[in-house]
């Protein structure tokens, strides 16, 4: 199956100059993400504004807009902006991705919940990763990677395996749609801490405490409301 990107050329509208201009933005921070930060780049979907079909050429596409293109390379780690330059012409306008489960995993909470957690984990004085919001009320918390397989255990060494949580872990195989990109056609994803090359993701243990006693703290007001 191939994929086509002419159909989200109108996500949004730029003068000539200011195209030109948006598309070097991209692909500057993409050559940020690959080269400064050490993580490889994923050309990912996408769907308009005004919604219409996923960019992937799937007219049964189950993740419109929100999934990795099926036939496209992977900008590799350390790639510098010649580099990233030239690939990204090979998909112009598609959704900029980073693979979960090589250089980190990522604990995904309600954002009401992860922005209270977060006001929490800066008090404590604790080491965090980046931390995104996406625009369907997500946040999403960058941890070490080898999370989502030490999750189950994790919880239940902390009592938190029996409890009803809006909390899941990604993992290798999955991704996350980075800035400055939307998430089918819904809006964009941004950064509530942005990385940094001296953010290294922490231990899931060290967050995934907070994180869960706000989640349950918020799921109960949530019922009881």
């Amino acid at each position: 199956m191939g994929f086509t990107i002419g159909s989200i050329r109108d996500i949004r509208e730029f003068t000539p100059g200011g195209r030109r201009r948006g598309r070097a933005s991209v692909r500057t921070t993409i050559a940020e993400y690959t080269g400064r930060f050490g993580w490889a780049v994923i050309p990912g979907a996408r769907v308009g504004r005004a919604g219409g079909p996923c960019s992937c050429g799937d007219d049964r596409c189950p993740a419109p807009g929100a999934h990795a293109l099926p036939l496209a390379d992977e900008i590799p780690a350390g790639a510098g902006l010649d580099e990233v330059t030239e690939a990204w012409q090979l998909t112009p306008g598609a959704a900029v991705l980073l693979p979960v489960g090589r250089w980190f995993d990522v604990l995904e909470v309600a954002e009401e919940a992860g922005c209270r957690a977060l006001v929490r984990l800066e008090r404590m004085g604790l080491r965090l990763g980046p931390v995104l919001a996406t625009p369907t009320g997500r946040a999403l918390f960058f941890v070490a990677p080898g999370a989502a397989r030490e999750l189950p255990r994790l919880l239940y060494r902390m009592g938190w395996d029996g409890a009803a949580l809006d909390l899941r872990c990604l993992g290798l195989g999955d991704h996350v749609t980075v800035p400055p990109s939307d998430l089918g056609g819904l809006g964009p994803v941004r950064w509530l801490r942005p990385p940094s090359v001296d953010r290294q993701p922490p231990e899931a243990r060290l967050l995934l405490g907070t994180l869960a006693y706000v989640c349950h703290r918020h799921g109960t007001l949530a019922r009881s409301g």
